[in-house]
């Protein structure tokens, strides 16, 4: 199994993406942290180390790919999952924040922290503490997501912002998908059109998945 992947982005949402790879595509699945140093634009190469999670499905199985920006950050990911309450979905997940400031809110056994990152509970944040506690220095020194310039929006993708509101998507999330949606296609005019746009990446992703 490998343990890194170089390729073309070929499509992204806020928590994965899809790498093609000499014409075959693997879906990677990006912590949110993770996710904000990786660029948006098609055709952009990368390359990410990988943690697989084989998941057995009935007679059959699948394996699930974990992408990190460098060994570092897989290895904090991987000492995460040591806590026998996290498994790797959670764990991704809670990545929400910088993983430096994660390690020392651990280090500093600060549990009111930790309870604000999604799916850690009280009983999970004592469990990362028990188990992590003393073991984290050198992922305090996992440096932050640069924050990417963040082009002016048309006048239009507020209309199409306040549709995806009401319709009870997130703001960073429906931000995200208006901003990515307006990169990838810039012909976009109004926002009718950059709505259809953007449910018709969604629904694409949805097929391949």
């Amino acid at each position: 199994m490998f343990s890194r992947i170089t390729g073309s982005i070929a499509e992204r949402s806020e928590s994965a993406v899809l790498l093609d790879v000499g014409g075959l595509a693997y879906e990677i699945i990006l912590p949110p942290c993770v996710a904000e140093k990786l660029p948006v634009k098609a055709g952009e190469r990368v390359t990410l180390e990988i943690h697989p999670v084989f998941n057995l499905e009935g007679n059959s199985g699948r394996f699930t790919f974990f992408g990190f920006t460098n060994a570092i950050e897989r290895e904090f990911f991987e000492a995460l999952i040591t806590v026998a309450s996290i498994g790797p979905k959670t764990a991704a997940r809670a990545f929400t924040l910088p993983m430096a400031r994660i390690a020392a809110a651990i280090d500093a056994a600060d549990h009111a922290f930790l309870v604000k990152l999604p799916g850690i509970g009280q009983q999970k944040a004592r469990d990362i503490v028990a188990k992590l506690q003393g073991k984290v220095t050198k992922f305090l020194l996992i440096r932050d997501p640069q924050a990417r310039p963040v082009p002016p929006m048309p006048d239009f993708a507020a209309e199409a912002l306040d549709v995806l509101l009401r319709l009870e998507y997130k703001r960073p999330e429906a931000e995200a998908m208006i901003a990515r949606t307006l990169e990838a296609s810039p012909a976009v005019g109004d926002a009718e059109a950059l709505l259809a746009e953007v449910y018709r990446v969604k629904n694409r992703r949805a097929e391949a998945s």
